[in-house]
Order: structure tokens, then C-alpha cells, then sequence
């Protein structure tokens, strides 16, 4: 079955497709975001992985939990060197490698991947992508490249479900929001934003 293909979503489709290019895609329900994301699918020739905040969305996008993929810490993820605050408290960069273990396939996974796709993105802590952008940097050894070189598409109405940010009072010191988009990984890569009506 072919999409009906308009302008904004032909646009996001080309980037995705024929670029490296971080895009965010969101639009109201029923704007296409769903055809979008199975029309990239059939499409691709990239190492594609899905993944979603919560099990269900997960699911529903034919994908795993963010979770689950990248063995994200159940506490915050601050994006310095955590100096002066309790260690049981919150993972950093010094210590997130110790509490996560990953198989060599898994390794050969992450290295292999170019194109990771975050549905529900409107659910995304902004403290957790910067957790996935260490992850990524450190087993794809590009440590200078935003998610070590990975193209993400980000997917979601910013209208519907938030993220759950219970430490918010201690993860304020570092972000503006509590949303993905105010993650340090993207200050220094932007995401094009594509709106489909």
C-alpha cells in the first residue's frame, strides 16, 4: 500500500533516506506519523532499530524499549562529572559503564546501526537521550560525533504524553527541560523539525 505522500512528509522521507541529517517528525494524531515510521521501514537500506519509552508504544511501533535496548539506568543521568552529589543518587559518564554490561553482539550492533528510530518521542527524558548519546559514543569508539555518528529519527506529538520526571528538582541544575529536546546532545546537532499537517 502506497502512502499518500505530501510535501512535508516526501521531505522528511528524502532526509531520512538519503542523508545523515537528525529529524524530528511530529504532527496532530492522524497526520501520518505511524505511516511515516512503516513507509521508512519498507524503505531503508540503513542497520535500522526502533525503539520507544514505554512497552506499549514500543510495541506498537513494531520495536523494543529505549530501556531495554540501551540498559538505561532507572536513575537520572547527569551529563558532567557528578562531583559533590550522592553517587546511588544518579549515573554519569564515570559511572554509567559500571552498571551497564553489554554482549558482543549487542557491541557489534551498536556499531553496525545508522539509523535509530525514538517513537513516542514527546515521553523522552532529555537526561535519557543524553545517556544514549554516551552509550553510542563510546562503543561506536566516535566520541566526537553526536550519537556516535548514528542518524536518529525522532517521532512524536509534543501535545500528548510527557516525559515522567520525578527527580526533576535535581536534574533542573542541568537542563531547561525535561523534554528531549533540551538534551546536550542536541546543542551541538539540531534536529530538522518537520511538521506534517
Amino acid at each position: 500500500m502506497q502512502p499518500e505522500i505530501n510535501t512535508e512528509f516526501k521531505l522528511a522521507a528524502e532526509y531520512i533516506l538519503h542523508t545523515s541529517k537528525n529529524v524530528f517528525l511530529t504532527g496532530k494524531a492522524g497526520t501520518g506519523k505511524t505511516t511515516f515510521l512503516k513507509y521508512i521501514q519498507q524503505q531503508t537500506k540503513k542497520n535500522t532499530v526502533i525503539v520507544a519509552p514505554t512497552g506499549v508504544a514500543a510495541i506498537n511501533a513494531g520495536g523494543v524499549t529505549m530501556h531495554s535496548f540501551f540498559q538505561l539506568p532507572f536513575i537520572p543521568f547527569v551529563p558532567v562529572a557528578g562531583a559533590g552529589f550522592q553517587v546511588n543518587d544518579f549515573v554519569d559518564r564515570n559511572t554509567l559503564f559500571n552498571t551497564i554490561r553489554f554482549n558482543k553482539q549487542k557491541i557489534e550492533l551498536f556499531r553496525e546501526l545508522e539509523l535509530l528510530i525514538i517513537d513516542e518521542a514527546s515521553m523522552l527524558r532529555s537526561d535519557l537521550l543524553d545517556c544514549i548519546d554516551t552509550i553510542l559514543r563510546h562503543f561506536r569508539r566516535q566520541s566526537h560525533k553526536p550519537f556516535g555518528g548514528v542518524q536518529v529519527l525522532f517521532i512524536g506529538d509534543m501535545f500528548q504524553l510527557p516525559p515522567i520526571v520525578r527527580e526533576w528538582d535535581f536534574l533542573k541544575q542541568f537542563y531547561e527541560t525535561p523534554f528531549f529536546f533540551s538534551a546536550k546532545a542536541l546543542e551541538e546537532n539540531e534536529p530538522l523539525f518537520i511538521e506534517l499537517k
